[in-house]
């Protein structure tokens, strides 16, 4: 009734030690906070655009020493920012999106057990929280 099978399955199972590579779990913490903190660069160096000060360019370089940490070296890519607008429901925007972001990573360098990472987080957090009046 059915047509036997002429050819080896795709569906088996990889031999162990060989198919695709094997991360720990603390490599993809690792991954995964070097990805929040990197977007939360992005986000920083957005605002620096929009509003300089002092504080946003020591965060930005305390971000780009942490990304780089976690990436064994390697400085994250960074995209120039635009200037697009200074209304302060943009900025107001931006603020909550690094708000997120800096949970996020909080979260991660927590489970990770990373206390540079995660003061720091904590501290972009209560920073952003402050800007948009959130009180904790």
């Amino acid at each position: 009734m059915y047509e036997p099978i002429r050819a080896k399955s795709v569906h088996t199972m990889a031999e162990p030690g060989r198919g695709f590579p094997h991360r720990s779990r603390e490599e993809e913490l690792d991954i995964q906070l070097a990805g929040h903190l990197t977007a939360l660069l992005t986000v920083t160096d957005e605002l620096r655009a929009l509003v300089p000060a002092p504080a946003l360019d020591t965060a930005a370089q305390r971000l780009t020493d942490q990304v780089t940490r976690l990436r064994d070296g390697r400085s994250p890519l960074r995209a120039a920012p635009t200037t697009a607008s200074t209304a302060p429901t943009h900025i107001a925007a931006l603020h909550q999106r690094a708000h997120t972001l800096a949970g996020r990573a909080l979260v991660v360098a927590t489970s990770r057990d990373d206390e540079a990472a995660g003061a720091l987080a904590a501290e972009r957090l209560e920073t952003h929280a402050a800007a948009l009046g959130i009180s904790g």
